[in-house]
């Protein structure tokens, strides 16, 4: 399975140009005199992009090809890091982002598609635990190394690091990835027709709610982990971004043990064990009176989340084979609108109550998950889904 390594940097490439702007909102908005709202609508922007677009490139890797497309979104999205890298205004900048967004957005769901054309069944969870430990390493090193590189080098110097990683991941994809799929006629209706081979999978409606909810109570929560911090006096933004990090750590740790998970959990208990697992740690997290004991919670959570989640991944690119881009690409966008009506929904419930009961309440609502999430996972001897 050496063609992972190649998805992995597409993925890497993906990941990293999301979270490059977060470390370095200061050095932008001085060195461009804008405010600070104006860099913060850099982010929104290409997150927005990167989720509406998701569903539009589903369908088009079906029909053109997987490789195909992501050696073209690799090229574009390193194009508008390089415009990034360039842009005298933020009109510029912010035109830019959005280009970015759009076609990063076209990368990974297309990556996990193509994981499931060339992966069986049995080798699945093991494989796209490899692409998932490359994309949590790029969101890792763009929240962490963007903000060393522009304070050494300046923050055009990121987007321009970005860009390379783009490049590379597009030359790989031509030199050592060979397209599988011939191009079939691109149109709406054929586009509506595989996106209505998907629902008619029965388990498709159940796969995309559980994963509306569990992107809402877990990356929904993530906003208030300062405000969290504060209540417990731990600290603020700099705590908040060393626990936030360790979910991360603990989804790479995942990645590491995802065989042995397989062999003595299975599917069907990696998913119930991983939902109750973010339950109680997120419950944890609400309670601690430490930062050490707080980023511990976190780890775990992350550990347990990524547990949920590759099994879900796994489940949506079995949904119809003939469309998988098109199931993936679904699936996506219900994870990415379930942490944007989370973080709303959780912020406006911390503001009436504290963020410690959101904490609680997202635990709990993760451990009542655990039982339906761990029903939509094949059981043993019998076939997966169709």
């Amino acid at each position: 399975m050496n063609y992972l390594y190649v998805l992995g940097l597409a993925t890497f490439a993906s990941a990293f140009s999301m979270r490059a702007i977060d470390p370095m909102v200061n050095q932008v908005a001085a060195d461009l005199n804008i405010s600070l709202p104006q860099v913060a609508t850099l982010a929104s922007v290409f997150t927005l992009a990167y989720a509406s677009m998701q569903l539009v490139f589903g369908p088009i890797g079906d029909a053109v090809g997987k490789v195909r497309l992501v050696r073209i979104n690799l090229a574009i999205l390193a194009l508008g890091l390089a415009v990034s890298a360039m842009a005298p205004s933020h009109e510029v900048l912010f035109f830019a982002r959005i280009l970015s967004g759009a076609f990063a957005g076209g990368i990974i769901p297309v990556v996990l598609a193509t994981v499931g054309d060339r992966a069986s069944f049995a080798e699945r969870p093991v494989a796209l635990s490899r692409v998932l430990f490359a994309l949590i390493l790029g969101q890792l090193m763009g929240s962490t190394a963007s903000g060393f590189i522009a304070e050494w080098l300046g923050w055009r110097q990121v987007f321009w690091t970005a860009c390379a990683v783009a490049a590379l991941g597009c030359v790989g994809c031509v030199v050592f990835i060979s397209e599988q799929n011939g191009r079939e006629p691109l149109s709406f209706t054929s586009a509506l027709s595989r996106y209505r081979l998907v629902l008619r999978n029965p388990l498709s409606a159940k796969l995309f709610t559980v994963a509306a909810v569990e992107g809402a109570f877990t990356f929904g929560i993530f906003p208030l982990v300062a405000a969290l911090m504060v209540a417990h006096r731990l600290g603020d933004a700099i705590e908040a971004g060393l626990v936030i990090g360790a979910f991360a750590i603990g989804g790479a740790c995942y990645a590491l043990a995802v065989g042995l998970l397989v062999r003595f959990l299975g599917l069907k208990g990696m998913i119930g064990t991983g939902a109750a697992a973010v339950g109680v740690f997120f419950i944890g997290a609400a309670l601690v009176p430490s930062l050490g004991m707080a980023a511990a919670a976190f780890a775990f959570a992350g550990f347990g989340f990524y547990m949920v989640h590759n099994v879900l991944q796994i489940l949506a690119t079995e949904l119809a084979p003939e469309a998988r881009g098109s199931g993936v690409a679904l699936f996506a966008s219900s994870f990415f609108i379930g942490q944007a009506v989370g973080a709303v929904a959780m912020a406006g419930v911390a503001e009436r109550v504290s963020a410690e009961a959101v904490f609680l309440i997202a635990g709990g609502a993760m451990l009542l998950l655990a039982w339906p999430a761990s029903r939509l996972a094949p059981r043993p001897h019998t076939p997966p889904p169709a």
